[in-house]
């Protein structure tokens, strides 16, 4: 797809060093591929390496920009989602390196309209393609404003 999206974080409810994708790659109903450049920022350990474990916050911000992008494509407001737990997760690295490119995919398989919905997650290398984490992502998504907390709503 060679569609131009939004700034990463512009889809995202993060801010500043949090945003970790770098890119939106692509984008269906069906799916989302989105890049991270792994850099600097909160989780860099002493020996300069990112843990793995940070791959599940890589697949759960993939997530929130389709979900994001979903809304946009439907001419509708960006919802409210929350990562509930993940199974079956599988990190086939022990950390990611600094200036490494990552692959990150998410697709949905079940409950895509509101509730509970599932993803099923991947991070790959992008330049040698190895797959270095993979699971599914179990999220809760919010009815329109099920969690607003403006003034006019109260």
């Amino acid at each position: 797809m060679s569609a131009a999206f939004p700034p990463v974080a512009e889809l995202l409810p993060h801010a500043g060093e949090m945003v970790f994708l770098t890119d939106v790659l692509e984008h269906t109903e069906t799916g989302t591929v989105c890049s991270v450049e792994v850099g600097a920022g909160p989780f860099i350990e002493p020996d300069g390496r990112v843990g793995a474990w940070i791959g599940i916050e890589y697949m759960a911000q993939c997530i929130a920009a389709h979900g994001t992008l979903t809304a946009l494509d439907s001419d509708e407001p960006p919802r409210i989602g929350m990562l509930l737990g993940s199974r079956r997760i599988r990190l086939h690295s022990g950390h990611f390196e600094t200036g490494q490119r990552l692959i990150v995919r998410a697709k949905p398989t079940w409950g895509q309209r509101s509730g509970l919905v599932a993803f099923e997650c991947s991070l790959e290398c992008a330049t040698t393609g190895a797959l270095l984490a993979e699971g599914r992502l179990n999220c809760f998504l919010a009815e329109q404003g099920q969690f607003d907390t403006t003034e006019e709503s109260q």
